[in-house]
C-alpha cells in the first residue's frame, strides 16, 4: 500500500507543537479555552503553565510582525513575506531556534513576580545566558545565544511587577542568520554547546516522527489521511517519566487535560500495541502504578499530583484481552502473573465495596466513576447500580478466567467465570427491562431510564449477551447514530446540549466500545456505519475531546489523545477487513 507521507502540516492553533518526551509544548492556548494573541512556550511540569511568550519583531523597527504560523511535526515556523524564525526540538527539553530576517521578543509570561509566584530573570555570567525561573514549575528556562546578538534586556533582577523580556536579532549590519537554544533545566546544568547545526536538529526531529508513524501506523494509505495527524498527536503528547509518572505517558493532551486519566490510557495503549510494544505495555500499566490497598485505581496521574477522589468505570478487562492480542510478542508467565494480580484487586474492589449488603450489582458513587461524569442516567440520584458497570465487570471476570487458564489455574478460573455468569445474571434480572436497560439507587427499590447511550452500552458484551437484547440494544443504538456519529444524549431529548460533554456530543471511547460490541454481536453492518462515520468525523474535524453530533464541530479540548489513538483503532481495522489482512481488529480479539 501507499503510505502517507511524513511532513503533514498542521494548525497549531489547535495541537501544539511539541516532540515524544517533552514536557512542555508551543501553543496559544495557555489555560482551560484561554487563547492568546502569541505563541507561548507551556509547561505541564506541575500543571499547566505559560512560561515565555515568543515574539516575532521587525529587524529595525522592533515592530510585531503578522507572521503565519506553520507546523509540521519537525519545525515550527513563524513565516513573513520578507522574514522568517523557525524551531524545532533537539531534544525533550531543547529547542533551536534560527530566524532570518526577523528579530524575536522573548518575555515573560506572567508580569507579577512574588516570594510564591511568577518568573524571575537574570544575566547568567558563568555562560553568558539569560535565564527564567519559574515559581509555578520550579524549573529553569535558559536562553543561550548561539549567533547575533541579545538586545533590549529588560528587566533582569527586577522584583515585583515588571516587564521581563530579551530580543534576539542579527549582528548589526550582517545579514546573516542569527541562532539560539532555550532549555528547560531541572536543576544546574553545564553549559549549552550546539553539537550540530540548525538543519540537522530540524531532519532528526522529523525522522523521529517519521519513525514512530511507520511503526504505529504502516497500513496507512491516502485511504486514511487523518491516520499521519493521529499519530503526531499521539507522539507529541508523550512525556518522560517525572514525578508520579514513572514511566513514558501518552497525556491526554498537551492542552489543559494533560494527565492520565484511568480509563483513557487503556485506548491509547491499544492503538500503540502493534508498533510501539514497550510504550503500550506502560500506558495500560501508569494507573495500575497507584493501585490502592483495596485494589482502586486513582482517577487520574499527571505529574504532581495522583486522585483518588472518584475512580474510572473497569474496561480493563476488554482492553487487556485486545491488547495481549495485538502485542508483536505475547506477555511472559510472569507478566501474565502480575497483570493476573493487578486485574484481580481491581475486581474484587469492585465486588467488596462497590456492592451494597445484599445487591449482587456494583455501583458507581457519582458520574465521574463512570468516565460519562454528567450523563443524564445520574440526574435522579448519583450513586447508582448501571447495567455498563456490570457489563464491564463481566468481561473483566471472563478475562481474569482467561489468564487464570493460561496460568494453569483452573480452579480460580472457573471461580471467576461463575462470578460472571452470576453477575450478569443479576444485571439482566433486575435491571433489563424488555426494552432496554434501567438504572436504580444503589440504596433503595427506585429504578429509571433516560436518553443517554449510557443505558445502550452493555452492548459491549457482544456474543454473551442473549440474541433478543442484543437486537433491541442494535436497534436503539442505530436510532442515535446522526451523520457525524454517536450522539450521547438522544438529539431529541429535552436534555441534549450541543456542549454538554456527555449529554449529547459524540465521543471517542463510546463509539470504539460500541462499535466493538455490535461487531462482536454479529451487527456488522452498523459497526461498519458508526465506524465510518467516525473516521469521517475526525478526517474533517481532527481530534477534539468530542464533537457537535449535530454539525460534527470539534469542542473543547482540540488535541486529545484517546480520539487520536480510536482513529487509528477503526482505520487500521477497516484497512486489514478491506484487504482480508491477518485478523487484527478488535472484534477478532474478543470472545464472541
Amino acid at each position: 500500500m501507499t503510505k502517507a507521507r511524513t511532513s503533514q502540516a498542521f494548525p497549531v492553533d489547535e495541537i501544539p507543537f511539541s516532540t515524544y518526551g517533552s514536557w512542555f509544548c508551543f501553543s496559544r492556548v495557555v489555560a482551560q479555552h484561554a487563547r492568546a494573541k502569541d505563541l507561548h512556550l507551556i509547561s505541564h511540569q506541575t500543571g499547566l503553565h505559560p512560561i515565555l511568550r515568543l515574539v516575532p519583531v521587525d529587524a529595525a523597527t522592533r515592530a510585531g510582525l503578522d507572521a503565519a504560523l506553520l507546523a509540521t511535526p519537525g519545525m515550527l515556523s513563524w513565516d513573513h513575506p520578507t522574514s522568517r524564525i523557525d524551531l524545532a526540538y533537539q531534544s525533550p527539553d531543547t529547542v533551536r531556534l534560527r530566524g532570518t530576517g526577523a528579530a524575536l521578543r522573548i518575555e515573560s509570561a506572567a508580569p507579577q513576580l512574588t516570594p510564591f509566584g511568577g518568573t524571575y530573570f537574570y544575566h547568567d555570567p558563568v555562560d553568558g545566558s539569560y535565564v527564567f525561573t519559574s515559581y509555578e514549575t520550579g524549573r529553569r528556562y535558559r536562553v543561550t545565544l548561539l549567533r547575533g546578538r541579545v538586545e533590549e534586556v529588560v528587566g533582569a533582577q527586577v522584583l515585583g511587577s515588571a516587564d521581563r523580556r530579551l530580543v534576539l536579532a542579527c549582528e548589526a549590519g550582517a545579514e546573516e542568520d542569527w541562532e539560539a537554544a532555550i532549555e528547560e533545566l531541572d536543576s544546574a546544568r553545564a553549559p549549552f554547546t550546539a553539537a550540530s547545526g540548525f538543519d540537522a536538529v530540524a531532519a532528526a526531529a522529523q525522522q523521529s516522527f517519521a519513525d514512530f508513524v511507520d511503526e504505529v501506523a504502516p497500513w496507512r494509505s491516502p485511504d486514511t489521511p487523518a491516520a499521519e495527524l493521529a499519530a503526531y498527536v499521539l507522539w507529541s503528547a508523550t512525556v518522560r517519566p517525572a514525578g508520579f509518572l514513572a514511566r513514558p505517558a501518552v497525556l491526554m493532551s498537551k492542552h489543559w487535560m494533560d494527565k492520565v486519566w484511568s480509563w483513557d490510557h487503556c485506548f491509547n495503549a491499544l492503538a500503540l500495541a502493534g508498533g510501539r510494544p514497550s510504550l503500550a505495555r506502560d500506558q495500560f500499566s501508569l494507573p495500575f502504578d497507584h493501585q490502592d490497598e483495596t485494589g482502586a485505581l486513582p482517577d487520574s496521574v499527571t505529574h504532581s499530583e495522583v486522585l483518588y477522589n472518584f475512580v474510572k468505570p473497569p474496561i480493563h478487562g476488554w482492553a487487556m484481552h485486545s491488547l495481549r492480542r495485538r502485542l508483536p510478542e505475547p506477555p511472559s508467565h510472569e507478566e501474565l502473573a502480575a497483570i493476573h494480580d493487578r486485574l484481580a484487586r481491581w475486581t474484587s474492589f469492585w465486588l467488596e465495596n462497590r456492592r451494597a449488603p445484599g445487591s449482587r450489582l456494583p455501583h458507581y458513587q457519582h458520574g465521574n466513576d463512570s468516565g460519562w461524569d454528567n450523563a443524564t442516567v445520574f440526574d435522579p440520584a448519583r450513586v447508582v447500580v448501571t447495567a455498563d458497570l456490570a457489563a464491564f465487570l463481566v468481561l473483566q471476570l471472563h478475562e481474569l478466567a482467561d489468564l487464570a487458564t493460561e496460568l494453569g489455574w483452573h480452579d480460580q478460573a472457573a471461580a471467576w467465570r461463575g462470578t460472571a455468569a452470576e453477575t450478569q445474571s443479576a444485571m439482566i434480572e433486575e435491571l433489563w427491562s424488555g426494552e432496554g436497560f434501567l438504572a436504580r439507587a444503589a440504596d433503595g427499590d427506585d429504578t429509571w431510564t433516560s436518553r443517554s447511550l449510557l443505558h445502550l452500552m452493555p452492548i459491549v458484551l457482544g456474543g454473551h449477551l442473549p440474541e433478543e437484547i442484543s437486537a433491541v440494544l442494535a436497534r436503539r443504538i442505530g436510532e442515535r447514530l446522526t451523520p457525524y456519529g454517536l450522539a450521547t444524549e438522544a438529539p431529541d431529548s429535552p436534555h441534549y446540549q450541543d456542549d454538554g460533554y456527555w449529554r449529547g456530543p459524540i465521543w471517542a471511547p463510546s463509539t470504539v466500545l460500541i462499535e466493538d460490541g455490535l461487531r462482536r454481536a454479529g451487527h456488522v453492518e452498523l459497526a461498519d456505519e458508526i465506524s465510518t462515520r467516525f473516521r469521517a468525523l475526525c478526517e474533517a474535524s481532527g481530534f477534539a475531546e468530542n464533537f457537535d453530533a449535530l454539525t460534527g464541530a470539534g469542542l473543547r479540548d482540540r488535541a486529545y489523545t484517546w480520539t487520536a489513538a480510536a482513529y487509528l483503532l477503526l482505520a487500521e481495522a477497516h484497512t486489514n477487513r478491506r484487504e482480508r489482512a491477518p485478523l487484527t481488529d478488535l472484534s477478532d480479539t474478543l470472545p464472541r
